[in-house]
Order: structure tokens, then sequence, then C-alpha cells
């Protein structure tokens, strides 16, 4: 399981006083009002910065962060990922779970055999997609409902689906 979370994308700055654009990638981009500190990450380097505010224009959330205090300063972190440790992440409900934990999951079908690994979870108004990656198929959309999914087993890194008609011969 993932230690970190990402809740957003640096995707550049805002005004001259070092405030900084993000694409929230929660649920909830008001969830950065309860936040305290984020993580900014390039996959080299992290740093961790209080957060000062947080406003909101259009689908971006503005933050403004202690250390950084100019354009200058803050262009340095465009395309960084916003992060947070998992314990301060959003309380999940049953059958729930972290995008971070599915991506990367080997898929197998209900008789067990490996089907296929899931490369990316698709957001669309009624249900997630999952988008998982065949040898035989190649990508292969299977919807996130109870009549595919059967079984998330975030431990071992392992899901069981039912494929319904079409899904794959269609």
């Amino acid at each position: 399981m993932e230690k970190f979370l990402k809740i957003g994308a640096v995707t550049t700055t805002h005004g001259v006083r070092g405030e900084m654009k993000v694409f929230p990638t929660t649920d909830d981009p008001e969830r950065f009002l309860d936040l305290d500190e984020v993580i900014l990450t390039n996959g080299k380097q992290s740093e961790t910065h209080q957060i000062l505010g947080v406003r909101f224009f259009k689908n971006l959330v503005i933050l403004k962060l202690e250390g950084i205090g100019s354009m200058d300063d803050a262009v340095k972190y465009r395309s960084w990922d916003v992060m947070i440790p998992r314990e301060k992440g959003v309380p999940l409900k049953e059958n729930e779970y972290y995008v971070a934990d599915v991506i990367g999951m080997t898929v197998r079908t209900e008789d067990g055999q490996i089907f296929g690994t899931l490369r990316d979870v698709i957001e669309t108004g009624a249900n997630d997609v999952y988008a998982v990656e065949t040898q035989e198929h190649g990508e292969v959309l299977i919807p996130a409902i109870k009549a595919c999914i059967m079984k998330v087993d975030v431990e071992k890194g392992e899901m069981t689906v039912h494929l319904l008609p079409g899904l794959i011969d269609g």
C-alpha cells in the first residue's frame, strides 16, 4: 500500500505572491481546507510545506504555501504532485478504495485465471471504470459495479472480476 496519497498536481503559478494553481485529484477539493500541510514531490525530490491559504477558482485550487513567496519561487513546482500522508486521507466506506491502492493490481477472472493488470481508473458520472491491460485482448474497460467486481484484496494486490457478456467479445 502507498504511504502517501496524491490529492492534486501543480499546474502553474497564480499571481506574483507565490500562489500555485493545483488541479485536484481528490473527490472533494474542499478537502484542502482541512489540511495543515502538504508534500510536494516530483518523484526525485519531496518537500513538506505548511498551508497558509486555500482558495478555489473554477475547477482549480489556489494554494499559498509557507516558504514560497514569489512567482519565481512557485514556478519551480510546476507539474509537481501534491501529496498527503495516508493517515490524513478521507476515511473510506465499505467497498471503497484509494485509486493509488488499485492501480497495478493483478486482475483475475472468477475462475482464478490471471486476466491482466489494472492500469487506470476512469471517473464517469455513474461509476468508475477500470482500464485493464491484458495480453490477449489489449485494454479492456470494466465498470466498477457489483455485477463485475467480485472481490478486491488490497493487501494481496488482487482483484477478482466477473466479465459480463460484451466486455471482451463485443
